[in-house]
């Protein structure tokens, strides 16, 4: 797997303030992505030990609330596989930081037992995760206005309550 970017100190993709991992690869291509660059499976650097270890050592501080996975897409097949020993980690050695994944896919269709995104791998990746974001960007429904996501169809689905919300943030 190859990435295109890590960011620390993000505050725009989940609460509090996050180490985010863009990883490359996307076959949803959405109309209006605002990086089509992260569509190339080959995209930016390696996802290896190094970049690992950077990202381990940046959710040591009391002030790091947690990991979030972006894309790109973590959910495509070749992502889910090289995510889950990460994440995996990251869950062992920060047990009290909150994992956040964004997805173009939607969990009941694509992601679960049958969907077009189903590998050997996701449910125990979904299991690692607390809040998946889902749904494919639409720029016709695109609003600026909306807390952690890009356009109204897009879903906050807290994955240990089982509760999902499009309207975490009063929309």
């Amino acid at each position: 797997m190859y990435y295109s970017a890590i960011k620390y100190c993000d505050i725009a993709n989940g609460p509090g303030v996050r180490t985010v991992l863009f990883v490359s690869g996307c076959r949803n291509r959405c109309k209006g992505c605002f990086q089509p660059e992260t569509w190339d499976f080959w995209h930016g650097e390696p996802f290896d030990g190094a970049a690992e270890k950077k990202i381990l050592e940046s959710l040591k501080p009391d002030y790091i609330s947690g990991l979030t996975l972006l894309g790109g897409d973590p959910f495509e097949p070749e992502n889910q596989r090289a995510l889950l020993p990460f994440v995996k980690k990251v869950r062992a050695q920060y047990p009290s930081k909150s994992i956040w994944a964004y997805t173009g896919y939607i969990l009941e269709r694509d992601l679960m037992a049958g969907g077009c995104r189903n590998t050997e791998v996701t449910e125990e990746l979904l299991s690692c995760l607390d809040v998946l974001v889902d749904g494919p960007f639409i720029e016709e429904q695109k609003n600026i206005s909306l807390r952690f996501r890009g356009s109204q169809n897009q879903r906050i689905i807290d994955l240990h309550e089982g509760v999902t919300s499009a309207a975490a943030d009063g929309k």
